[in-house]
């Protein structure tokens, strides 16, 4: 093939990324809407930049060296990507490709001015806009400055955020490359960027231009605050006008230059109100045009605007596809489930199709439309009701939605409407035999689904999982699994409210159900003690295990001395464990059965930091603790008056509670037991499709949907390209942070605690488990990697049920997300851990090693001096 050295600018289009770049290829295709007026140029393709680097020496072994570098190796990759830049810009350019250069030029007017731009093959795409990443230059004239511009371009490549960004990004060096967009300059009057969604809040149907006078460049690099215009349905909704005191001017010669504004203009609108409405029509053109919502940079030359640049907005939360008009507003479900990461799309259909209620899917979330229950007045105060109990934040923001009085239609009562207010549900009768007997139903339903699966293969096994999906349903909405889920939260919230009243104790409740029984978590979690017991004593074992990277370690045990007994302690722990991980509600998540190295740091912290006997004495003095509360509330409650009644209402209340309040952990535990059976039929399934060679790797399975993978199984035919646009999302989707709500407009809404009570600077959240703890911050994302030490803090974005094996060796809890009765709450009580959680970017607010104060009573945590 023939390498094509410049092409026109109007002839590339959104295909041409691979000639043309991201930029050339947006250019292209916005010369191509009608009305769009785009300056003229043409673009360096990336042939040419092939071909410098083929001609560049060293450029192999230093792309190797950048390959091996640890993206936090600032240093290093600071001094190398400098040397790989030096060496582009300072190769010659062939003879023929600049002579393909100027001979552009000179059709366009060789001493005219030009703007020359980088247009990476991996820039202004749907998934990473790159913005910022590589450089432009204004205002440049002549051939020769042109050419040294174009070299510059092409080593910007290779510049230290560019580099890192890639790295951080998982996008290899080597797959990226450079063409360079060479475009007439325009010289305006005013310029700026203009986003056709609003890109602090999400909204998709309000704009933002953002304007000042001169270049954009003024803009762009800080050096001004610009004027800012709202949009909504065609009309400026809101405008802010800044002291424009700068401005960025092209130099006749070329370059630019920083000049003053005459302070009579300094405060004067760069745009008029009916400029900004025609400007955000012509955004309206480029989205639709693109399909998605634009970052636009404009310029106006003589009242009439020309666009310079257009990329997706790669910031905005995706929006839950409905097919209708209708406004629609959704809740997390992550931030219920302790899990806001994405999840691979199997992991989505499967939680799906297992579901109590329907969900919706966006940026590789979950969302429950409340749309109908906020609708009518009954079903909208029992949900905020319940969200409120759960995430204040929640509430809060669904408040805010429905403050806009025109959003959420309004619907007459028309029967039950969601779960009932606080203490309305029928009681329960206190019998602990209620709690066996359904664990007892749920481990017969498993084993039987252990059973009947093994037979299963092929179509068969997706017909039978359909049925056993209904099964799984049928066992979790069980009307007794339902009224013992919510005796021990009602009474829970019964018990705080009433001794708050009575007594003024602040949610008494924590220490009350302090060891509950039948908490399979917090039994979890002290299981893993009794490990650390029995390998404790064999130092060989203790330091084998010290350096264990991979998952066969449990072979090599039996090994050294009494490593038989280790292996067995572990094995055993994993049979009645090993079915759960961190983000378990996502199937695809690799199991501690599958990697059991997940648990050695957790385990080497607990033979660290704990004597024998541990969890037995934990448990017993937790038991205590609480029934020396009882006896203390009780006696202080028959001294008020009608203090008899009161006293046996609350002697029943916590009889219930710790009855129940255990159990509300044992549901989770019966879906991951499922699930785990599920996932090993699935994959025995991916692996026959691995031999026949339909797949790739076993694991590709988790990037299709389950009816997916039922239609690759009975054609034994799978589209490789869909499986790999579905790893790229996936990776795209962990930059972005799934709001609580989110409505049909793509307003992304957290909520705010509107708290008054708390000292200036500290962190405010939810309280629920009570006490105040000061300690060791530590900041932990992975519970892989945790390093912990007693009176440590653990400080956290979410905690489902897996980490609950930390908690037995750290004295309070921080995390970004939570409830009163998610699972890492009801552990941290269960604990007596201090804990607030809900607390907004605990994890960037608070510096791992940091002393921090944690007021688990009132719901804030004070960063120390």
């Amino acid at each position: 093939m023939i390498a094509q050295y410049v092409v026109d600018l109007r002839e590339g289009d959104e295909t041409q990324v691979a000639v043309v770049g991201g930029k050339g290829a947006h250019l292209g295709g916005l010369s191509r809407i009608e009305g769009i007026r785009v300056p003229g140029g043409f673009c360096v393709t990336t042939d040419a930049f092939r071909r410098i680097m083929a001609e560049a020496p060293s450029i192999d072994d230093r792309l190797d060296q950048l390959s091996r570098l640890n993206p936090d190796d600032r240093e290093a990759i600071r001094t190398l990507s400098a040397q790989i830049r030096r060496t582009i810009e300072e190769t010659t350019i062939p003879g023929d490709l600049a002579a393909a250069i100027t001979r552009a030029l000179s059709q366009l007017g060789e001493q005219a001015a030009y703007a020359v731009r980088s247009s990476a093959t991996a820039e202004d795409l749907p998934t990473a806009s790159f913005a910022g990443q590589q450089d432009t230059y204004l205002n440049v004239v002549g051939p020769t400055a042109i050419l040294q511009h174009v070299s510059r371009c092409w080593a910007s490549l290779f510049t230290e955020r560019a580099v890192t960004y890639r790295r951080r990004n998982g996008i290899d060096h080597r797959t990226v490359h450079m063409a360079v967009v060479v475009q007439q300059m325009v010289f305006p009057h005013a310029a700026g960027i203009l986003f056709t969604a609003d890109p602090v809040t999400g909204n998709r149907k309000v704009a933002t231009v953002d304007a000042g006078f001169g270049l954009g460049e003024a803009l762009v690099s800080g050096l001004v605050n610009p004027d800012v215009f709202k949009v909504r349905h065609g009309e400026v909704v809101a405008k802010a006008i800044a002291a424009k005191q700068r401005a960025v001017h092209a130099l006749p010669a070329g370059g630019t230059q920083e000049v003053a504004i005459d302070s009579q203009r300094q405060e004067q609108p760069a745009l008029t109100d009916a400029q900004v409405v025609r400007l955000v029509q012509l955004g309206g053109r480029i989205e639709a045009h693109f399909g998605r919502p634009q970052d636009i940079e404009w310029c106006l030359v003589n009242d009439d605007f020309q666009i310079v640049q257009s990329r997706p907005i790669t910031t905005l939360f995706p929006i839950p596809e409905t097919g209708d008009q209708e406004n629609h507003v959704y809740v997390s479900v992550g931030h219920g489930q302790m899990m806001t990461d994405p999840m691979k799309p199997l992991g989505l259909s499967m939680w799906r199709l297992t579901a109590m209620v329907p969900m919706h899917e966006a940026g590789g979330r979950l969302f429950v439309d409340v749309t109908r229950r906020l609708a009518s007045p009954a079903s909208r105060a029992a949900l905020l009701d319940v969200m409120g109990k759960g995430d204040p934040l929640i509430r809060d923001a669904l408040e805010t939605v429905l403050d806009r009085d025109d959003f959420v239609p309004s619907l007459p009562d028309t029967g039950p409407g969601g779960p009932p207010a606080r203490g309305a549900s029928a009681p329960v009768e206190v019998d602990p035999a209620i709690v066996t007997e359904l664990i007892e139903r749920s481990q017969t339903s498993i084993a039987a689904l252990e059973r009947d699966i093994r037979t299963k293969t092929g179509p068969a096994l997706f017909d039978f999982l359909l049925d056993a999906f209904e099964e799984h349903k049928r066992v979790l909405g069980d009307p007794p699994n339902i009224q013992a889920i919510m005796a021990g939260m009602e009474a829970t919230w019964w018990l705080n409210d009433n001794l708050q009243e009575w007594l003024g104790e602040k949610n008494a409740a924590d220490t009350l159900t302090l060891s509950a029984p039948d908490n399979v978590t917090s039994e979890m979690g002290l299981a893993l003690l009794d490990v650390a017991d029995v390998i404790r004593p064999q130092p060989e074992v203790v330091a084998f295990l010290q350096g264990v990277e991979g998952d066969g370690f449990l072979d090599e045990l039996p090994k050294l001395a009494g490593g038989t007994e280790a292996r067995d302690a572990i094995e055993a722990y994993l049979e009645s464990y090993g079915m759960r991980c961190v983000g378990e509600i996502d199937i695809t998540r690799p199991r501690w059965r599958e990697r059991p190295a997940t648990l050695v740091p957790v385990i080497l912290d607990n033979v660290r930091n704990f004597e024998p006997g541990a969890a037995e004495r934990r448990f017993e003095q937790g038991r205590q603790k609480a029934q020396k509360k009882q006896q203390e509330v009780l006696s202080r409650l028959r001294t008020l008056p009608d203090g008899d009644r009161k006293a046996d209402e609350t002697k029943r209340m916590i009889d219930q509670v710790r009855a129940f309040v255990g159990y509300r952990e044992y549901p989770k535990y019966g879906i991951v037991s499922r699930y785990f059976v599920y996932k090993q039929a699935l994959l025995e399934e991916a692996e026959r499709l691995t031999q026949a060679n339909v797949l790739s790797e076993k694991e590709d399975i988790f990037y299709l949907t389950f009816q997916e993978l039922h239609d690759v199984v009975r054609s034994n035919q799978v589209d490789d390209q869909l499986i790999q646009q579905r790893k790229d999302a996936f990776r795209s989707y962990h930059a972005l942070t799934p709001p609580r709500v989110l409505t049909s407009d793509g307003e992304a809404l957290t909520g705010a605690y509107r708290r008054d009570d708390v000292p200036a600077g500290a962190l405010i959240g939810l309280p629920v488990s009570a006490g105040t703890i000061e300690g060791r911050a530590r900041v932990i994302l992975d519970m892989a990697e945790a390093d912990l030490e007693a009176g440590d803090i653990l400080v956290t974005a979410f905690t489902d049920p897996s980490w609950s094996p930390l908690f037995v060796g750290i004295a309070g809890l921080v995390t970004e997300v939570g409830g009163l009765m998610t699972h890492g709450a009801v552990i941290a009580r269960e604990y007596g851990l201090p804990a607030v959680v809900g607390v907004e970017q605990a994890t960037r607010l608070i510096r791992d090693g940091q002393r921090i104060r944690v007021h688990g009573t009132d719901g804030y945590v004070e960063v120390l001096p």
